[in-house]
């Protein structure tokens, strides 16, 4: 007997939630077609892919190697699909798309306005997340295209990552407010007295941020911590703080102010990953090429450079 890709979607189904019962709702089966379905294919596989103790589901070892070829076999098979549906005429599908918080609030509205306007009949998810939560996320076949912030010992072994943006970091204050320096640029050692507004723990520009202050000789004062961006710029609006972000957050804020840092500065490199190999749905390559044409167009705020 011969492997079928719908056992495998059951399979996957299974591995993912660990419920025979809620798996098949999820499929729109009844639970006895699929656990049949199951047997079939570990019947054709001569090895058990689950374990049922006591009312949880884990997988074997078996089971464990077959997920994630199962899981590429599942991908492949709906690039495929999309990628004839794409050329016989069928202008739909959709696209699974992930981005850093910050670049949700600045670079992606505009790239997905022009994709939107050249392909209205494709459907858009989008995922915000810390860069580890992305790369994660796209080696689980969660995404097909996700910007991240590139580590600086390169994106993991399993990806394929083109490098677009080069952005600097800056101070964000209050307008209305004293400037955090009198200078021009600003030395961090400067705001070893004046309260910061911190990320949340597990956010990319925390650890950043709370490095670059102890190598400059002090540990950052917090006067609130544990926001998302729009969250920390807010609060840097009332005043609460000053907060070190991205320049290309700060584009559409009249009401902050943007003080550079002294040289060397801090930048950060904002790439595009995919998984390695993988063949993108022609809705989502389609994308790729938005967002990088959009690099190319040189439209971007002061403190970031196209690379």
């Amino acid at each position: 007997m011969r492997m079928q890709l719908q056992q495998l979607r059951y399979f996957v189904m299974v591995a993912e939630l660990r419920h025979f019962t809620q798996a098949a709702d999820e499929m729109g089966v009844s639970q006895p077609t699929l656990s049949k379905q199951i047997h079939t294919l570990e019947a054709s596989l001569g090895a058990p892919l689950f374990e049922r103790i006591r009312g949880d589901v884990t997988l074997t070892v078996a089971g464990q190697t077959l997920l994630p070829l199962a899981q590429r076999m599942i991908a492949d098979a709906d690039a495929a699909r999309d990628a004839v549906a794409d050329i016989v005429g069928v202008r739909k599908g959709e696209v699974r798309l992930g981005a850093t918080p910050s670049l949700c609030s600045s670079l992606v509205p505009a790239v997905l306005r022009t994709y939107t306007s050249d392909h209205p009949g494709i459907q858009l998810h989008v995922s915000e997340g810390s860069s580890q939560d992305l790369i994660d996320s796209l080696l689980a076949h969660g995404l097909d295209l996700a910007l991240i912030v590139q580590p600086e010992h390169g994106v993991d072994p399993g990806l394929d990552a083109i490098e677009l943006l080069r952005e600097s970091l800056v101070v964000a204050s209050v307008l209305d407010g004293p400037p955090p320096t009198v200078a021009r640029q600003l030395d961090l050692i400067e705001l070893r007295h004046t309260p910061m507004v911190m990320f949340r723990t597990g956010y990319d520009i925390r650890d950043v941020t709370i490095q670059a202050c102890e190598r400059a000789g002090f540990s950052p004062k917090f006067a609130v911590e544990g926001g998302e961006m729009d969250a920390v710029l807010a609060f840097v609006e009332a005043g609460l703080g000053v907060a070190l972000v991205p320049s290309m957050v700060l584009a559409n804020r009249p009401l902050l102010r943007a003080t550079p840092l002294a040289p060397p500065g801090m930048r950060r490199t904002i790439a595009l990953a995919q998984r390695k190999g993988s063949v993108l749905p022609h809705a989502a390559a389609a994308l790729r090429e938005v967002i990088i044409e959009h690099i190319a167009a040189g439209e971007l705020p002061a403190g970031v450079r196209a690379l």
